[in-house]
């Protein structure tokens, strides 16, 4: 009888240190650094186009072929720039949750279990589904001021993430 097990003994577990999921969340300051790295990125791939329109202000009532040769070459290279970006942009989301500002930042969403989000998740949770209120009138403005404020919770998450399941954590 000694070689059964006591049904009445505690159970026998490894317990590890338990982990603050706090001090797993990014930083509030890390995710702006982020979102406006971001745009900055977005603003300089349309910098070609800038540029040419800036050469001649009247480039849309004008028919000079200059100035059309000069908005063609810049179409297309941010054409070429946007393409690239959107292959390295997907290739990351997808490996690793991150866009190329949060990689350079060192941040990454994630499911709020932790466990990997998938590029579907992200794309049309946290992108398509978050920005169809924007392209309401008046309601739109107001959702746009009340997303980011979310951040101030105790878990840091945007509407956009609460609507995701998704939370932004340290890479």
């Amino acid at each position: 009888m000694q070689d059964q097990a006591n049904p009445y003994a505690p159970p026998k577990a490894v317990v590890g240190e338990v982990v603050d999921d706090a001090a797993l969340l990014a930083s509030r300051g890390s995710r702006l650094g982020a979102a406006v790295l971001d745009g900055v990125i977005g603003l300089l791939l349309f910098s070609p186009v800038i540029v040419a329109v800036g050469f001649d202000l009247s480039a849309y009532a004008s028919t000079d072929a200059l100035t059309a040769a000069m908005l063609g070459s810049a179409g297309i290279v941010t054409l070429l720039l946007s393409l690239a970006w959107i292959a390295v942009t997907i290739m990351l989301v997808q490996k690793n949750g991150q866009t190329i500002a949060k990689k350079m930042l060192g941040i990454k969403v994630v499911r709020s279990d932790g466990s990997k989000a998938s590029l579907g998740r992200i794309f049309w949770l946290r992108n398509v589904v978050n920005a169809l209120p924007a392209m309401i009138p008046v309601i739109g403005k107001l959702y746009q001021l009340i997303d980011p404020l979310f951040i101030f919770g105790a878990k840091q998450q945007c509407v956009h993430d609460k609507i995701a399941d998704t939370i932004v954590v340290r890479a």
